[in-house]
This record gives structure tokens, sequence and C-alpha cells, in this order.
């Protein structure tokens, strides 16, 4: 009976100094993968607000800027998938000052733009159609799921590279990787207020307001590996 208990402990015992083992010889780094890529997409955030002192009139009259708005961008092939209303509101506002009541009727819709040399025009035309508000602009890539993958590689060579610099003053080397997962990536997609290129793209449609720059797409891991 003696025996089996202490071939039990034994049998228990082992997996813990194997576990304790295995922390004590690994080496745990983070890699960081970053791919610049030029945008080929834009969305445009724009809202179509009305104020008033009746709430049926503010409503009737943003519903008809909508109606022509969505006419408009179907009628320069802008696809209706890209087209999407993102909320509508109505409410009350009250004024302290002169103790009155008005209503606010606004809804959002943003618009995503395929090709980026169709960003003035419409933007022009969509000031045309009694568009008054625009929230901001935001660059994409139509690619973005494969920049991403060539950042997660980066990322987990950068680690790699990483472990083994911190490894070799200490005479070793590193193991294949035991452990393997994804940080939060920060992806940075540039976002610009509008409301000073809102004025100049009414005054002045012909002239470029914009400039798309580049995207930059990262992405973190963290790797554990066998330290030898």
């Amino acid at each position: 009976m003696k025996k089996l208990f202490f071939v039990l402990a034994l049998i228990t015992t082992i997996p813990m100094f194997a576990q304790q083992n295995l922390e004590r010889s690994m080496v745990n780094v983070t890699g960081e993968g970053v791919v610049k890529v030029e945008p080929d997409e834009v969305l445009i955030k724009s809202r179509i607000e009305h104020e008033g002192s009746s709430a049926a009139e503010v409503k009737k009259q943003n519903d008809e800027v909508v109606n022509k708005i969505i006419k408009y961008l179907k009628s320069q092939n802008i696809d209706e998938k890209d087209i999407k209303t993102e909320y509508i509101n109505l409410n009350k506002r009250y004024d302290y000052n002169d103790k009155s009541y008005t209503y606010v009727a606004n809804q959002a819709i943003s618009i995503k733009l395929q090709d980026l040399t169709d960003y003035e025009k419409i933007m022009k035309g969509l000031l045309e159609n009694g568009l008054n508000r625009i929230d901001g602009i935001e660059f994409k890539s139509s690619e973005i799921e494969k920049y991403e993958k060539e950042a997660r590689k980066l990322a987990v060579l950068d680690a790699q590279n990483t472990a083994r610099e911190l490894a070799e003053p200490l005479g070793q080397g590193i193991g294949k990787a035991v452990s393997i997962s994804e940080m939060d990536s920060n992806n940075f997609q540039p976002m610009y207020r509008m409301d000073a290129v809102v004025e100049m793209s009414s005054a002045k449609g012909s002239q470029q307001t914009i400039a798309p720059g580049e995207l930059e797409i990262k992405i973190k891991v963290n790797v554990g590996f066998e330290l030898q």
C-alpha cells in the first residue's frame, strides 16, 4: 500500500516538475510587424441635419434631402452596399436664453468610394444636393486582409530575432516556439475632421482637398520560445 502511494505521488509530482522546468527554459518576447500601404478607398461620414420649431417639418426636410442624396449617389454608380445609414435622430432642444424649444432632426450616412479619384466630384455633388454636415473621412485599403497577413508574418519574425538577441549574450540559443498569441492591433487609419473641407469643396469644387498619404497596418504578437 505504501509502495502504491509512493508511485502515485511520484506520478503526480513529475508533471509539476516538468511544467516548472519548461517555464524556466522559455523566453517570452513581443514582436511587431508594420506595413505601410497607399489607400485606394475612402469612407465619407456625412450627416443631414435640420432644426426648426416643428418636429414634423424638420423631419420632412431631412427626409427630402436624404432622398435626393441617395438618388444622386445611385446616379453616380455608387453601389447600394456602399451607402449605409448609421443612425436617425429626432430630438427636442431647449434654449435656456429665450426659454423656447426647437426640434433637431439628423441622419448619418456613411458613403464608401472605391475610387479615390471620385472624391472631389462626389463631395461637390453631395453638397449641391443638400448635405450640410461632414463628420470626417477615413482612408481604407481594399486589400486590408492581405496586408494584415504580411504584417503578422513580419511580427513573428521580429519576435524570433528579438528572442535570439536576448539569448545570445548568455551563450544560449532558442528552439521551437511553444506558445504564440496575437495582441491588440493598432491599425492607424487617418480620420479627418471636414468642417473646413466642406467650405472649400463648396466654393472650389475642382480643387483637391484631401491628401491620402499612407495607412500603417500594425500587428503585435507574443511568442514563447524554448531556451537552449
